[in-house]
């Protein structure tokens, strides 16, 4: 929390503090920076969800996965829960590359399953919405196309959209987390891990994760200040 995903959620690999500090002249400009900089709203428990799941996305040795872009960055509110996707980036696996599409979801929730795996808005019904629609897909790639404009993320896009019209639509990586502060049970995944086997079909495919914090989810937020002054 305090090593890795806080300096995603601040965005800190941003220059815009630099800049900003570097245009201020006077002593006052400079007072007003300074307060201006500090006058960040603390992240809500799901926002910390989200940023934590890229994290162990990104970290984990079993994958290889790039996120081009912090979604942070999208917000336009403090707090602001954006439209779409939770995370769009890019899954490898040897030479192939798959468009990746993250959905994560963070409860409390007492429930075995929580009420956030299923019904309208759920997990799996978002997950499945990401492989029919197709408004859904062009508007990522979209999306995507914007912000893979260097040599690394341009080449990575390239195979995955080259992928992603060999196969009509169908080679994508859709993975669900969800995340949660509650004794671990496989019954939160099983049902609707079994339900999308028989729904999606290669070269689709599907990871579902869940991971389980030792910490209340209203904590996390105390735990990724704890990493700055």
């Amino acid at each position: 929390m305090r090593e890795v995903v806080r300096p995603r959620i601040t965005d800190e690999a941003s220059a815009f503090d630099t800049e900003l500090q570097g245009l201020a002249t006077t002593g006052v400009e400079i007072q007003f920076v300074e307060r201006l900089l500090h006058a960040v709203a603390e992240p809500e428990g799901w926002e910390v969800g989200e940023v934590f799941a890229e994290c162990a996305l990104q970290d984990d040795a079993s994958r290889q996965v790039h996120w081009p872009w912090n979604m942070v960055r999208d917000r336009r509110a403090p707090r602001a829960s954006l439209p779409g996707a939770d995370s769009v980036g890019f899954l490898c696996d040897g030479e192939e590359v798959f468009l990746l599409i993250g959905e994560v979801k963070t409860s409390s929730d007492v429930r075995t399953p929580p009420g956030v795996m299923s019904g309208r808005g759920g997990m799996a019904w978002q997950l499945e919405q990401n492989v029919v629609r197709l408004d859904v897909q062009r508007t990522l790639l979209q999306w995507l196309h914007a912000r893979c404009q260097s040599q690394s993320l341009g080449e990575l896009y390239r195979k995955a959209v080259e992928r992603y019209l060999e196969s009509q639509g169908k080679a994508l990586a859709l993975v669900g987390v969800l995340l949660r502060d509650t004794h671990p049970s496989e019954l939160d995944l099983r049902a609707r891990g079994e339900a999308l086997s028989h729904r999606v079909a290669d070269p689709t495919r599907v990871d579902l994760f869940a991971w389980y914090l030792p910490v209340p989810i209203s904590g996390w937020p105390a735990l990724v200040r704890a990493g700055g002054p």
